[in-house]
Parts: structure tokens; C-alpha cells; sequence
């Protein structure tokens, strides 16, 4: 039997999420003897196409049976998809829910279809830990990620749907992870503005932007205003075993949400779909979860308030 060879596209090799996507995927593979070739674009999704378009159209190397794909961009690369798609080589889309995989499915018979993160219930819960960590409402922060991304679109409008209506938000946006986070927050201090700004929470889109944005605060001369920047809670998302979660145990973060890495699982329903001929449901979603939860999460952050006012 013919040995398998899948191409997985990823946004960067700098992200915990996106270095969770790459070992999820090479577990995968390793585990049902699939060859595996991964491309990083760089956050650039101009970058990412012609990276593609250089696979597809190659003649001296034989083609992926399947492309797997997080795109970088918000309408997450259509003609490429199509060109993949009349060369006869599946395409997996990662965390994004488009239009597009409908009309491929009518037309081609490769497997073709998504695997995503549910993006607006992860905004739901982060309006939920809004809730948990400021009882007595406040304003938060808001890191959200690139303005062309469904995903960080997503999470926000699930943020407005379940945060009290007295807490305010002020959004940043960065670009997922933490240089652009400390970047986007570093130039905003320099305002003086930002001083006067009564903030009481910083939520990120993403672990590494939290962290970036922390960074940011804790090169603030030592005074009362570091002090209270550094004591208010910071939380992210992604939630990866090794970054997020450990990071909520060592209270560099006060929480994150986890969001299960899906390459591998979408590697395995590819493999499913080439060897049965059976196409796997357009849109499979995973579920995301509250680290710590979320009922822990409100008592944890009340015993921290009652020992700082002692």
C-alpha cells in the first residue's frame, strides 16, 4: 500500500498553540505511518499562499495526498483551496469556519472539510472568568488578536455575550503572540493617558500575549503603579499542558482557557476519509474548558484580594 504524505500549513513556529499543532500532528503521523512535511508562514499570509501554491503546482516533487491548514489570513487562502483541490489533494482547514468548504465539497472529491475550535464559546467563557475574577465589576484590558481574524472576532463577540454588563472593556490588538503583545501594550504606556486608565484585569486571546503584556508592565519603574499593575490577574487561552496551564499553577497567569491542539485529530478523519471514501462531516468542533474552573477560579481570586488588603 501506497505510504501517505501530508503537508501541514501552520502561522508560525513562535506560538505554544501553533507548537502544540506541529507535535499533535507528528504524533499522528508517526503513530499510523503517514510521511509529514510542516511549513511555517510567519504570520504572513501572502507568504503562506505561495509556500502552497509552490507545493501544488511543483512538477519534480510529488504531491501531498492532503493539505492541512491554519491559515494566517482571514478568508484562509480560497483559490489556493480550490487549486489543491483540482490537483486531487485534500484540504483540511484548522480553526476556521468558512463558506468556501461547502462549495469544495460539491465539486471535488477529495476529502475536504474543518476541524475548529469552538471561538465564540471560548469568548463565552472568558466573559465568564470576567465575572469570576471581578464580582464587583471593574474594567479589563483586552488583547485580542489581528483585526482579519475570524478567530479573534469570534472570541470577542462570545466575550460581549456572557460579561456583566458593568464591567468595561478596552481592546489592544496584537498578533498572537508575545513580542507583539508586549509591543502593542509598551507603546500604549507610553501615552499618558494609559496611567489615568483604571484597569483591574488583563485578558488575552492567547497565553503568550498575556505574558507579552505582563512583560510590558514589569519593566514599569518600581513604585506603587508597578506594584498594582503587577497584582492585578492576567489570563490567556490556548491552555497547553506546558505553557498556559503550567503557567496558571505558577501564577505567572490567573487563568486560561484550555483549547484542545486538533492537528492530529484532523490528520486521523484525513486518513479515514482517503482509505473508506467516506467524506467526514464539513465542520467538526472541538470543546474548550476553563483552567482552573471557574467555580475555583472566583474563590482563588477572593483569598488573593482578602490577603492583599491585609
Amino acid at each position: 500500500m501506497k505510504k501517505l504524505r501530508f503537508l501541514l500549513s501552520l502561522t508560525n513556529n513562535d506560538n505554544d498553540y501553533q507548537i502544540e499543532q506541529a507535535k499533535s500532528a507528528e504524533e499522528a503521523c508517526q503513530r499510523l505511518g503517514i510521511d509529514l512535511n510542516i511549513l511555517y508562514a510567519d504570520n504572513d499570509s501572502i507568504a503562506q499562499s505561495q509556500q502552497l501554491l509552490n507545493v501544488i503546482q511543483s512538477r519534480s516533487e510529488p504531491h501531498p495526498d492532503a493539505i492541512l491548514l491554519e491559515p494566517v489570513g482571514g478568508p484562509a487562502l480560497p483559490q489556493v483551496a480550490r487549486a489543491a483541490a483540482g490537483a486531487g489533494i485534500g484540504w483540511v482547514l484548522l480553526n476556521r469556519d468558512v463558506e468556501y468548504i461547502a462549495e469544495l465539497r460539491k465539486g471535488f472529491k477529495v476529502p475536504i472539510f474543518a476541524v475548529t475550535s469552538d471561538h465564540e464559546e471560548i469568548g463565552r467563557i472568558q466573559g465568564r472568568q470576567m465575572a469570576a475574577l471581578l464580582p464587583n465589576d471593574g474594567s479589563v484590558l483586552y488583547i485580542e488578536g489581528p483585526s482579519d481574524s475570524s478567530a479573534a472576532k469570534q472570541r470577542t463577540a462570545g466575550m460581549y455575550e456572557t460579561k456583566p454588563a458593568g464591567i468595561k472593556v478596552k481592546i489592544m490588538r496584537a498578533n498572537w503572540t508575545e513580542a507583539s503583545a508586549y509591543k502593542a501594550v509598551s507603546s500604549w504606556l507610553r501615552l499618558s493617558t494609559s496611567h489615568q486608565t483604571p484597569i483591574d484585569c488583563i485578558m488575552a486571546q492567547d497565553d503568550s500575549m498575556a505574558l507579552g503584556a505582563k512583560k510590558a508592565f514589569q519593566e514599569l519603574p518600581n513604585g506603587a503603579s508597578r506594584d498594582r499593575w503587577l497584582n492585578i490577574p492576567y489570563t490567556g487561552c490556548d491552555g497547553m499542558p506546558n505553557t498556559g496551564q503550567a503557567w496558571v499553577r505558577s501564577g505567572r497567569l490567573s487563568a486560561t482557557i484550555v483549547v484542545p491542539a486538533n492537528a492530529g485529530h484532523a490528520i486521523e478523519m484525513a486518513l479515514q476519509a482517503i482509505n473508506n471514501g467516506v467524506l467526514p462531516p464539513e465542520r467538526t468542533m472541538t470543546v474548550p474548558i476553563s483552567y482552573p474552573a471557574l467555580n475555583s477560579l472566583g474563590a482563588k481570586q477572593a483569598e488573593k484580594a482578602r490577603i492583599l488588603s491585609v
